[in-house]
């Protein structure tokens, strides 16, 4: 084999590696991407290429869609191509909870109150415990 041969075999093996490690995963998730633009319907939650969350609650025509964002109900119409991904799909390992469930958590009630007030106790125990063993184990070190 010449030098020739051998530059060509090369930059073919190349040109193959590049396309297995780069450009073919980049085509699947484009892919994947535009299915789910596609796939998108009243009542999803979205959020954008800009970082704005919202809800869909109008699919205008095949290419615009209106949100509703934020607690006092903002509507943005959007282009489809602005959605980056499904809100649910964005944050792995979080367990899906309701919004009535989050807001009844994140509400100051009596019985949470009371659920933190026993808390609270049972670090003090725990907290006096460990610093007797400390005393302890401290005048044990010492005889």
């Amino acid at each position: 084999m010449d030098n020739n041969s051998i530059s060509l075999i090369m930059m073919v093996l190349l040109f193959a590696v590049f396309y297995f490690v780069l450009i073919r995963p980049q085509r699947q998730k484009d892919k994947k991407i535009q299915e789910m633009r596609r796939s998108l319907k009243v009542g999803d939650e979205i959020i954008t290429i800009g970082g704005i969350y919202g809800k869909i609650v109008r699919v205008k025509g095949d290419d615009r869609l209106v949100i509703q964002t934020g607690s006092d109900r903002v509507k943005l119409e959007m282009a489809r191509w602005s959605i980056s991904s499904l809100a649910n799909e964005a944050e792995p390992g979080k367990a899906e909870k309701s919004e009535k469930e989050e807001t009844e958590e994140s509400r100051p009630t009596p019985k949470n109150i009371k659920k933190l007030g026993k808390a609270e106790d049972k670090v003090e125990e725990a907290v006096e415990a460990a610093a007797e063993a400390v005393e302890e184990a401290a005048e044990a070190t010492e005889e």
